[in-house]
C-alpha cells in the first residue's frame, strides 16, 4: 500500500532542497507519487529498477503498437539510425521461421534517426502473432474478440511531470541538475506507469484488446526549452512497459504532446485526418473496434468547425456502429483545478451540441490529474459570454493555501457566497451556471437507452502530478476521487453494454461504483 504521508513529505523536501521557498501566498502543492517509496518497489525491486533504467533511458528506438483502422491491423512505429533499414516481419510461428515482412516508410526524425511506420493487416481474431522489427528480439501480441472486448482507459502519464525543475524557459535546461532531477523523476515516474499498466491486466477478466489514453504522454513542452529532443528520454519511459509490446495504444494529443513532431514520429494513428489539425503533431483521428467506433480529437487545435466536420463524416461513414465513443484531452466536464477555468467551459458549450448531433454514447478526457464522473448530461447551454481568462485571480484566490506546504485534495475554496466583492460575485455567478444543473437527465449508475452523454475524466496514471478536486463540487458529477494514488479504468463493451469501472493501483479496489450503459 502506497505510504501517502511519507510520500507527501518526501516531496515536500525535496522541492524545498532545490528550489526557492514558495511564495507566502499561494495554491497548494501539486501531490505527486514517489515511486520508491509504493510497495511496488519493496522487495529489492526499485533498485533492479534502477539498473535497468540506466540502459533504457537511453534508448529512443523502442517500438509503439496504436489500434489499426479496424480490429484487423495493428500500426507500429520505431526509431532507428539514420541510414539503417530495420524491417518489420509477422507471423504464427514463435520464432518467425515462415512469416511475412511489411512495406515500412521512413521520415526523418530526431538528428540522427528516421521513424519508421508500417502496418500489419488480415489479422484473425483470437490469434497470437509474433512480430520482429530488424533483428530484435521476438514479441508477440493476440487479438482478441470484437462482439464481447475490453479496453484499459488511462489519463495523463506525463511521464518527467514529477521533476521538481520542471523547464518553464530555455535557460532551465541549461543547469547543470536539471538532466539529473529530469533522469531521477522519468524513472519514478516510468516505474509508476509500468505498475498502472500491470494493475490494470491483473484485474482484467481477459487480456484488453488495446489501451486508451487522453493525452500528456510526456511532460516537456518543445516551447519551453527550444530543444525538440529534450523529451526523448521521457518517451523512452513511457514506452519502455513490456506490456506495451504486446498492447497497442490509442493516444490522444495533450497540450504537453502538441508542439513537438516527435508524437507523430512515434506514434502510427490511423485514419488521421488534417482537420482539427495544429500542422505539428496533426489532427483528428479515428479507429473502430467490432461495432464500436472512437474519435480521437486533438483539440489543442480550437477550431470546433473542423472537429465538427470529422465528427459528421466519420459517424457518416461508419452508420454500422452501435457505440460512438469520443477521447479529447480538456476535461470539458471535469471536477478539479481546470475544470472551472473559462476555456475549458468554453470549449464544453462549442463541442457539447457536435456530440449530442451525432449520438455519441460517452466522452472520455483527461487534464485533470482528478477522477470525476458526469450524470447522464443532454442540452448544457452557455447563458454568459465570457472570455478565456476572465476569471483568472478569482480561481487563483480560491485555491490559495497562505503559507502551507502541506498537499491538498480538495481546493480550500477562499472565496464565500457571502463577498461583498463585485468581481467575486461576477465569478460565483459564472461558477453557478456552470454547473450545468439542468443538463441532468439521468442519475442511475445502470441506464438504459438514455437520451444522453455520460463523460469520465480520468486521474493520473502514473503519480508523476495530482491536482485537487475543485472547492464546490458540480452538480454535473455523479462521483469524484482524489488521495493522491494513481487510477486507471476498465471498460468492458459487447453488443448491448458498456460498462466501466476504475481502480486505485495500490490495493486495486474500485473507486467508484460501476456504470453502465445498456442499449436495446
Amino acid at each position: 500500500m502506497f505510504k501517502k504521508k511519507v510520500i507527501v513529505t518526501a516531496s515536500v523536501a525535496a522541492i524545498i532542497a532545490c528550489q526557492p521557498l514558495f511564495a507566502i501566498a499561494g495554491a497548494a502543492p501539486d501531490g505527486k507519487t514517489l515511486a520508491q517509496f509504493t510497495s511496488a518497489a519493496a522487495n529489492g525491486k526499485y533498485d533492479a529498477w534502477e539498473t535497468e533504467w540506466s540502459s533504457i533511458s537511453k534508448d529512443w528506438t523502442q517500438v509503439s503498437l496504436t489500434p489499426g483502422s479496424d480490429e484487423t491491423k495493428i500500426n507500429f512505429a520505431w526509431y532507428s539510425k539514420s541510414g539503417s533499414n530495420e524491417a518489420l516481419s509477422y507471423g504464427t510461428s514463435p520464432n518467425l521461421d515462415s512469416s511475412t515482412t511489411v512495406t515500412h516508410t521512413q521520415t526523418k526524425a530526431q538528428e540522427g534517426y528516421v521513424s519508421n511506420k508500417a502496418t500489419i493487416t488480415l489479422l484473425e481474431p483470437n490469434t497470437t502473432y509474433y512480430y520482429r522489427v530488424g533483428n530484435r528480439e521476438i514479441n508477440s501480441f493476440k487479438t482478441q474478440n470484437t462482439s464481447s472486448f475490453s479496453f484499459v482507459f488511462v489519463g495523463d502519464p506525463q511521464i518527467g511531470s514529477s521533476n521538481a525543475m520542471k523547464a518553464k524557459k530555455p535557460e532551465d535546461i541549461a543547469v547543470p541538475e536539471f538532466a539529473t532531477a529530469q533522469y531521477e523523476a522519468v524513472e519514478s515516474d516510468t516505474f509508476n506507469w509500468n505498475n498502472t499498466l500491470e494493475m490494470a491486466i491483473k484485474q482484467s477478466k481477459e487480456m484488453p484488446s488495446f489501451i486508451l489514453s487522453a493525452g500528456d504522454q510526456i511532460q516537456t513542452n518543445a516551447k519551453k526549452v527550444d530543444d525538440i529532443s529534450i523529451s526523448e528520454i521521457e518517451y523512452a519511459g513511457y514506452l519502455s512497459p513490456d506490456i506495451l509490446e504486446s498492447l497497442p495504444v490509442a493516444t490522444t494529443v495533450g497540450n504537453h504532446d502538441s508542439d513537438n513532431p516527435n508524437y507523430t514520429w512515434h506514434f502510427n494513428t490511423p485514419n488521421l485526418s488534417t482537420l482539427g489539425s495544429n500542422n505539428i503533431v496533426g489532427g483528428d483521428y479515428y479507429f473502430r473496434h467490432g461495432k464500436a467506433l472512437f474519435i480521437m480529437l486533438n483539440t489543442q487545435d480550437t477550431n470546433s468547425a473542423e472537429h465538427k466536420k470529422f465528427i459528421e463524416e466519420t459517424v457518416k461513414a461508419n452508420k454500422d456502429c452501435k457505440w460512438k465513443i469520443v477521447t479529447l484531452h480538456q476535461d470539458i466536464y471535469g471536477s478539479a483545478e481546470h475544470s472551472n477555468e473559462p476555456e475549458i467551459t468554453n470549449l464544453r458549450y462549442e463541442l457539447v451540441p457536435i456530440f449530442e448531433a451525432n449520438d455519441i454514447d460517452v466522452v472520455l478526457t483527461g487534464h485533470d490529474h482528478a477522477y470525476s464522473r458526469s450524470y447522464i448530461l443532454k442540452g448544457g447551454v452557455k447563458t454568459t459570454e465570457y472570455t478565456d481568462d476572465e476569471f483568472d485571480s478569482q480561481l487563483e484566490k480560491d485555491l490559495e493555501n497562505g503559507e502551507s506546504k502541506a498537499t491538498l485534495t480538495v481546493g480550500p475554496m477562499n472565496i464565500l457566497y457571502t463577498t461583498t466583492d463585485a468581481d467575486e460575485i461576477t465569478y460565483l455567478t459564472y461558477l453557478r451556471e456552470v454547473m450545468d444543473k439542468k443538463a441532468v437527465v439521468s442519475t442511475e449508475n445502470t441506464v438504459v437507452n438514455p437520451d444522453g452523454i455520460l463523460y469520465m475524466t480520468a486521474g493520473s496514471s502514473s503519480g508523476s502530478k495530482y491536482y485537487d478536486l475543485s472547492p464546490r463540487k458540480q452538480t454535473y458529477v455523479a462521483n469524484r476521487w482524489q488521495e493522491d494514488i494513481p487510477t486507471y479504468s476498465l471498460v468492458e463493451i459487447d453488443n448491448d453494454s458498456f460498462t466501466i469501472n476504475t481502480y486505485r493501483t495500490d490495493t486495486n479496489e474500485k473507486i467508484d461504483t460501476e456504470m453502465s450503459i445498456i442499449k436495446k
